[in-house]
């Protein structure tokens, strides 16, 4: 697939002309105009790279597989494609929620490509899997909210948005986020849905090549500090960072925190 196809299947924006090439790639149910809150400052020192994965914001829907994209895997080549076809190189990958894992696969894939990762409130299995690892969620309550997902999505979207963004956050955060769940394509949805709530990658965080920092908030609903804590014990060369404040998507509730810890992680060269 050439570049022109690759642009606009997962319908990529440059901004910035920073010396620093850094990848913000959006968590399930959004798309890239989650970011806009942290793209004021990270325009003066960095290329920004923005997209959308395919079933999200602009991308181009005609180049759904739900065969690929049943899996992270799918989605990391996405991100690879785009590296390779824009001739990137030392990237510093920003991922929210799922696609954390997403970047962690891509850069284990193709190393080459990047430099540093940035995870914001990861996990990599929301199931609990007891007795060594707690993700958060019962298989049978997933289930049913996938379930709700099928049966009315309009009303997993209201019921979802405040949950995943806080109850402190304020409405018309809540609202965006809302809007965002319902304009994404649903067959698109169901696919990535099961491919976030129901995968366990907790197997690929020691074979960690870049550093990595971890972003977690003090309360989420949706990935508890445990998971955060898990993730970095268990990754080689990661930084723990711990936002005050809730929610699972600082990077709209938080920004300037979110900003400056960035910015520090990505300023030490000796990482």
């Amino acid at each position: 697939m050439n570049r022109q196809k690759i642009v606009q299947r997962n319908n990529v924006h440059l901004i910035g002309s920073g010396s620093r090439t850094m990848m913000l790639a959006h968590g399930f149910g959004c798309d890239q105009t989650m970011w806009r809150y942290l793209i004021p400052r990270l325009r003066e020192y960095y290329t920004l790279v923005l997209f959308d994965y395919v079933g999200s914001g602009g991308s181009d829907i005609d180049a759904f597989d739900a065969d690929r994209y049943s899996t992270l895997e799918g989605y990391a080549k996405d991100v690879t494609e785009i590296c390779e076809a824009l001739e990137l190189k030392d990237v510093i990958f920003v991922g929210h929620s799922v696609s954390s894992m997403i970047g962690l696969i891509a850069s284990q894939t193709h190393p080459e490509l990047f430099d540093r990762l940035v995870m914001v409130c990861p996990s990599p299995c929301f199931l609990n899997i007891p007795p060594d690892y707690l993700g958060g969620f019962e298989r049978e309550d997933l289930q049913e909210l996938l379930d709700l997902m099928e049966r009315n999505y309009l009303g997993w979207a209201s019921f979802m948005a405040p949950l995943v963004m806080g109850r402190e956050a304020p409405k018309e955060l809540v609202d965006d986020l809302a809007n965002s769940f319902c304009s994404t394509d649903l067959n698109a949805a169901r696919v990535f849905a099961r491919a976030t709530f129901l995968s366990d990658y907790r197997h690929i965080l020691p074979d960690a090549k870049h550093p990595t920092l971890i972003l977690q908030s003090e309360t989420d609903a949706l990935a508890e500090q445990r998971v955060g804590r898990y993730v970095h014990e268990r990754m080689p060369g990661s930084t723990f960072a711990l936002i005050k404040g809730e929610g699972h998507c600082l990077h709209m509730t938080h920004p300037d925190q979110v900003t400056d810890v960035i910015q520090g992680f990505c300023a030490d060269r000796s990482q």
